[in-house]
């Protein structure tokens, strides 16, 4: 099954496994599972790092390979669908971000890796704790 990792998921996953739920490490350690990851996220760390707002264990671009390779990480592009579908979701979140993931999570009817519950109230599936 494919899920999709919300960014504290995979900064969690390989900086500090500790704060991941029991389910969402069964999900990462299951080799019948297909990780992805948004190139949204991707951007999101980026930007993050290089405002100086967030540490990774490694330099970004260092970090950010390794993720990709070490979870076995496939990449959802940010399509044209995707995108239009943002533009109408209600603003329960305001996090740009987020909103795209939760736009993918609905466009590919895929669940998400996420601690935030504020999710739930869009109806994706969200797996944690």
């Amino acid at each position: 099954m494919r899920h999709l990792l919300d960014a504290h998921s995979l900064i969690w996953a390989l900086d500090d496994p500790r704060k991941l739920g029991p389910r969402a490490i069964a999900i990462l350690e299951d080799p019948d599972n297909e990780l992805v990851i948004s190139a949204g996220t991707i951007w999101e760390l980026s930007i993050k790092v290089g405002l100086g707002k967030l540490s990774l264990s490694l330099p970004y671009r260092t970090w950010m390979e390794r993720a990709l390779i070490d979870l076995d990480l496939a990449m959802a592009p940010v399509t044209l669908e995707v995108a239009e579908r943002q533009m109408v979701l209600p603003f329960h979140h305001r996090d740009p971000f987020d909103r795209l993931l939760v736009a993918q999570c609905l466009v590919e009817v895929i669940p998400i890796v996420s601690t935030d519950s504020v999710f739930d109230r869009y109806g994706v599936s969200r797996i944690w704790g």
